[in-house]
């Protein structure tokens, strides 16, 4: 039995050993480590040793084969392209691709304000030209509602009916004649120059590596401002849908002119071309519902867009719908290509501004469907090599009459749904397009506009959807739901160009708000762990005795530099100004009290917070010395004595300032830091700054802060070797009682 305790405790220091074993241990023990230390004796800069030709040499050395790959990535994949493995998926998803294409091309172009066959055009050459320069193997590039919308409002705008209204040739009094062909002719130009300018500014920015812009446009902004889109493309076709004759608006308040304009001739509407719209706009949807809820039992999703072009282009020529019924139809389709030619140059000046917002609309589409896809099949894409892809497809492409493209949500979904491996399967599509183009596109002439109208809106759909987004933000960032809304709200009043301006200049603006209104804590010390925590937030964190740490999750520059100081003196509750105020009320006390005493005065000194008292004699017109509010003793050997009580100024001596969250500061932020230091040192309170990162203290160097009664002495790598030389050098208090 005597034996049995022993083994007990065998057992229990095995446990012990092999719980300390399987936990990983943090131990080190070191000096106390300031800047000054670490920069001349721990860390020493390397000798770059290269010259600047070297260094430019090795900056620029590209062979020509990695250039050329770079710049066409087919070239990359294309030799090693499994053709068993890959090629019969690829044909299925072109073929689909191709079929959804079509009839999207026809719709778009009425969105852009240009002939339906312009949409086609634009359905060919870009996504041929994607195959070569792109790198995403999954996105379906050609016309997209929200950018043709765009394009549609600026071409409505520089080309407005009111221009080509003609009086009647023989002179009668009848009401002037819309000619059709010069303003439609006019709105292909205005079209084509901005896609040229589009394709400039993407390329340009591509060359300079600014890929980066799209995180400009964060994801409920874009998403904010496509749910408007949406309202306006389902405003824009709402008249081809009732079959009533109003004119297109563009600008501020457009969508509400349209619907005004709509409602106002709603009696006019074309009972015909309404059934037949409602009717394509039933069977789509249902037949979209079904391709979602079987899409992992259907090999391929249901062709329910060009089911309904072929139908209700049989039904429109069999029943002669335009010439018995007066439904408005989709008219000439030339057939073949055109050839190239130049854009009108003299159309620039006006589009410039829309150009850019364009250019980085369809980027910022394109980009992040394009990772969105990347990420789930695990490869990456290059947004730059997209940027210059996109340029040049639609550069190029202009010269040959189409409009400006980005990325379809829709068209991409079908081609990667239908196992699309590599953009063989846009290549296939887009070959689907060129065969309705040079041989069969006279078929679509007899196309009802409100079955196109129809496939928009069933199209926009999964925009409409967005609207699920806010209640998420709700709970989760309502600053996120404020950008949501501002995009949203500011797009449908102001238009697309106008909303797109103020969205993204609130975004800015959140972030400067976010800047200006950091959190701010004072951390306390969790025993035995060497970690430092918000002692509002977590009981176990205990502030240190004669120290406060101020800790703000924001860097220090000219917007929040104030704001900065204000918060540090508010937290750690020692303002250097009302310390000095208080030291000043206490001479004048002491000056009144020894001018009509001639005995010697004592002065008591009670710190409440630590129970101790001390006892300072002095003279009459003697001038004595103050540390952090305590005066010293000063003795005298006289009996009779007035008793003065104080308390000392602060019973903080030292202040932490954590920079680990900082990550730059500037001249304004220095100067501030600087200022501050020196208004606690005047009051006998030492700050020191801990946690500063290297780029960080390179930008101080640089700022010349480190001069004068700033040393590097007073930086720290660490808050605790912060804590540990402030509790080690803490300024003696006075020990007479």
């Amino acid at each position: 039995m005597s034996s049995l305790p022993a083994s007990v405790m065998r057992q229990e220091e095995a446990a012990a050993q092999e719980d300390a074993d399987t936990q990983l241990m943090y131990k080190i023990e070191r000096p106390v480590y300031d800047e000054a230390f670490i920069q001349s004796q721990l860390l020493h800069r390397k000798e770059n040793s290269t010259t600047l030709r070297q260094r430019l040499a090795q900056r620029f050395r590209c062979s020509a084969k990695a250039a050329v790959l770079s710049f066409l990535p087919i070239l990359t994949w294309l030799p090693a392209y499994p053709v068993k493995q890959y090629l019969f998926s690829d044909v299925v998803s072109g073929l689909s691709t191709g079929v959804v294409q079509l009839p999207q091309g026809l719709a778009y172009a009425m969105l852009a304000a240009v002939p339906p066959v312009y949409g086609l055009y634009s359905s060919f050459y870009p996504v041929l030209l994607y195959t070569f320069f792109g790198t995403s193997r999954h996105i379906s590039i050609g016309t997209f509602a929200v950018i043709s919308l765009m394009i549609g409002g600026v071409a409505v705008r520089e080309a407005p009916d009111s221009m080509f209204f003609m009086l009647p040739a023989n002179g009668s009094n009848m009401s002037a004649i819309l000619d059709v062909e010069a303003r439609d002719a006019r709105r292909v130009q205005v079209a084509v120059m901005l896609t040229t300018m589009v394709g400039i500014i993407q390329i340009v920015l591509g060359l300079l590596r600014f890929g980066f812009v799209a995180i400009y446009l964060t994801e409920p902004l874009v998403r904010g401002f496509t749910t408007a889109a949406a309202v306006h493309v389902v405003v824009s076709q709402l008249k081809y849908l009732l079959g009533v004759k109003t004119q297109r608006f563009s600008g501020p308040l457009s969508a509400i002119y349209s619907v005004k304009a709509v409602l106002s001739d709603i009696t006019s509407t074309n009972i015909t071309t309404l059934i037949l719209g409602l009717v394509c706009l039933v069977f789509l949807y249902v037949i979209k519902d079904l391709n979602e809820r079987f899409k992992k039992k259907l090999p391929i999703p249901i062709p329910g867009e060009i089911i309904v072009v072929i139908v209700s282009t049989g039904v429109s020529f069999g029943l002669s719908l335009s010439d018995n019924y007066k439904v408005d139809v989709v008219g000439n389709i030339p057939t073949g290509l055109l050839p190239p030619s130049a854009p009108q140059f003299s159309l620039l000046p006006n589009l410039v501004t829309d150009s850019f917002t364009i250019a980085i609309v369809g980027f910022s589409m394109g980009i992040s469907l394009a990772k969105t896809f990347a990420l789930k099949h695990n490869y990456s894409v290059d947004g730059n090599q997209e940027l210059i892809a996109l340029g040049l497809c639609n550069f190029i492409s202009s010269f040959f009459q189409t409009f400006a493209i980005t990325c379809s949500m829709s068209r991409s979904l079908v081609q990667e749904s239908t196992g699309g491996k590599t953009q063989i399967a846009g290549l296939l599509a887009s070959l689907v397009v060129l065969l309705v183009v040079v041989a069969i596109g006279f078929v679509f002439q007899p196309l009802p506009q409100t079955a196109l109208a129809a496939i928009i809106m069933v199209n926009l759909l999964g925009m409409f959807k967005q609207f699920r987004d806010m209640p998420t933000l709700w709970r989760t960032s309502k600053i996120e739901l404020a950008i949501w809304l501002v995009a949203f709200i500011a797009s449908v009043l102001l238009g697309l160009d106008y909303g797109l301006l103020v969205a993204v200049t609130f975004a800015i603006l959140t972030v400067i708000y976010r800047t200006q209104s950091p959190k701010s804590a004072v951390l306390g010390y969790v025993p035995g762990t060497g970690l430092y925590c918000d002692v509002d937030e977590y009981e176990e964190a205990a502030e240190c005795e004669g120290i406060k740490i101020f800790h703000s999750n924001s860097s220090i520059y000219f917007a929040n530099s104030d704001l900065y100081v204000n918060a540090l003196k508010e937290k750690t509750g020692v303002n250097p100004e009302h310390l000095q105020a208080t030291r000043k009320a206490r001479r004048k006390q002491r000056e009144k009290a020894n001018g009509s005493q001639k005995s010697p005065l004592k002065i008591r000194v009670d710190d409440k917070k630590q129970g101790v008292t001390h006892e300072v004699l002095s003279y009459n017109h003697t001038a004595e010395e103050q540390r952090n509010g305590q005066l010293e003793d000063r003795h005298s050997e006289s009996d009779s004595e007035e008793v003065v009580f104080f308390e000392p100024l602060s019973p903080v001596h030292s202040i932490i300032l954590d920079w680990t969250p900082a990550t730059f500061i500037d001249s304004v932020g220095a100067k501030a830091i600087k200022q501050v230091i020196k208004e606690y040192a005047a009051v006998d309170v030492r700050v020191v700054i801990a946690g500063c990162s290297r780029g960080l203290l390179s930008e101080l160097d640089t700022l010349q802060f480190f001069s004068g009664f700033m040393t590097t002495e007073m930086m720290f790598p660490t808050v605790h070797d912060a804590v540990l030389h402030c509790q080690h050098s803490q300024p003696a208090r006075c020990q007479n009682q």
